[in-house]
């Protein structure tokens, strides 16, 4: 039977039973330098670019095993109706077949067989810990492969009691979440559908090997994976001598911006905004107000654009739910405030109508629209429950017009929610790791979802920090010198 590539390998997990591994799969990030340029390239021979290529790859998977805490293997999965998928399908029938074929003969061939067994033998002793030495030595003495050779010879060879054994054997190494795959295959019977359902079995095992390993190692990989990833990123510059060229405008926008937020000149003597930690939390903020459009993004951060981009889609969406939900309570006042349960209720009727305002069939006016009907229902029957008089159609108008005002960019309340959304996010970064920034007025209905973002951001951010500080101080040295500026 033809391999697997092995998604992981490494010792065992589970003498002791067990520990569960959860969180969502995602593919590793693929080569996120390689095919960005800011100018032309030097002239470097194929082999070079093949080599850095591979460097810049290693370096995501490395930077995606730190920042994305669920991040885990997951089978390979060829796509439904592929060619490459049918030629699998029909080599893997083909070898089962043959199989089964040779297990009919009279008396039995168990050429294909014995090499199964030895596959299998290598799989279970892969997933072993230096301390099981009882379990290898089952295994070994179990899976004897010459003395299985001299069984099968003289017709003494009993495939149902080595498949039992190899089950069992499966039970004491697996993952919590295998158990009842692992059930299932003692109730398969027939030999070779239980050696197809064996190898599926730890094709499985083999990726919770390897996000076993993961989870386990990620506690002491810090440093080193700064360390990597600084390393590999300066190969790469080697390579790309004006590799940075993004980055450096990314800055130097940054530095600008702020000088015209304080009013300061180029030659004003050492603004307290434009320290270096100062700059780059402002920067790593402007990521999520970025034009990824039409402006290129920073090189540093490129391996983490996606995040940055669903970081600003998330934090658009908490703008306008709270934009609205203020409206509600501003108009509405009294009639509506203490009452228990109803801001959850009107968070969640608000929170689906604006579920997908981020897809290209999405239209805000009349999602909005359609938000300031229910309100309205939702509110006079709230009211009139609890005996204040009924919402009068003026009222409701009002309501209904100034929901959907929140659609255009200048609103005043969402201007308002956003100023206060950034200030909170950057808040975090300015933060030390155990303290929690206070929530600024008016997002207490989100403060779950905007606290939950926070953390998400900071801890983005303060990794790429690690791993990028003295190419960003090396590049505001250059900026502030040049802007006749005390750089530190």
């Amino acid at each position: 039977m033809p391999k697997e590539a092995d998604q992981g390998e490494g010792g065992g997990y589970k003498e002791s039973k067990k520990e569960g591994m959860h969180g969502a799969s995602e593919e590793a990030p693929q080569d996120g330098f390689s095919s960005l340029t800011a100018s032309p390239p030097k002239l470097v021979l194929v082999a070079e670019l093949m080599e850095t290529a591979k460097g810049v790859t290693n370096m995501a998977l490395a930077h995606e095993i730190m920042v994305n805490q669920a991040f885990q293997v997951k089978p390979a999965e060829l796509p439904e109706g592929s060619v490459e998928r049918k030629v699998k399908e029909i080599m893997h029938k083909a070898f089962w077949d043959c199989l089964e074929a040779q297990l009919m003969e009279d008396p039995p061939s168990y050429g294909h067989a014995i090499k199964l067994l030895a596959e299998i033998k290598e799989s279970l002793l892969s997933f072993l810990m230096p301390g099981h030495g009882r379990l290898r030595t089952s295994i070994e003495e179990v899976l004897d492969l010459p003395l299985i050779q001299q069984q099968a010879e003289n017709g003494a060879l009993d495939i149902g009691r080595l498949s039992q054994f190899i089950v069992g054997m499966m039970g004491s190494l697996c993952a919590p979440c295998r158990d009842k795959d692992i059930n299932k295959l003692k109730e398969i019977h027939d030999i070779v559908p239980l050696l197809k359902a064996i190898f599926s079995a730890l094709d499985l095992m083999k990726v919770d090997m390897a996000n076993f390993a993961v989870s386990s190692i990620r506690p002491h990989l810090m440093q080193q994976s700064v360390e990597y990833e600084r390393s590999k990123f300066q190969e790469f510059l080697e390579k790309q001598p004006n590799g940075l060229d993004y980055t450096e405008k990314w800055l130097e926008d940054t530095v600008r911006c702020l000088r015209e937020m304080d009013g300061s000149s180029a030659a004003s003597s050492d603004p307290a905004s434009l320290l270096p930690l100062n700059v780059h939390n402002h920067a790593y903020l402007r990521l999520l107000r970025w034009d990824h459009a039409s402006d290129p993004f920073p090189e540093t951060v490129l391996m983490d654009q996606v995040r940055f981009q669903e970081m600003q889609l998330e934090a658009e969406q908490l703008v306008l739910l709270s934009s609205v939900l203020l409206v509600v309570y501003t108009t509405t006042g009294d009639a509506i405030s203490g009452l228990p349960g109803l801001m959850e209720t009107l968070k969640n009727t608000v929170s689906v109508m604006l579920a997908d305002m981020h897809t290209p069939s999405f239209s805000a006016q009349e999602a909005l629209a359609t938000i300031g009907e229910k309100m309205c229902v939702e509110l006079s029957q709230c009211v009139s429950q609890h005996g204040y008089s009924p919402f009068s159609p003026d009222r409701k108008n009002i309501l209904k017009g100034q929901i959907s005002a929140t659609i255009q960019p200048d609103n005043t309340v969402r201007k308002l929610m956003d100023s206060r959304v950034q200030s909170y996010l950057l808040a975090s970064l300015e933060s030390s790791q155990h303290q929690t920034p206070p929530l600024p007025g008016g997002l207490v209905p989100v403060s779950r979802e905007l606290k939950e973002l926070a953390v998400r951001f900071s801890r983005l951010v303060n990794f790429n920090k690690l791993v990028f500080s003295p190419f960003y101080q090396k590049i505001l040295r250059k900026i502030l010198t040049e802007g006749e500026t005390p750089s530190e």
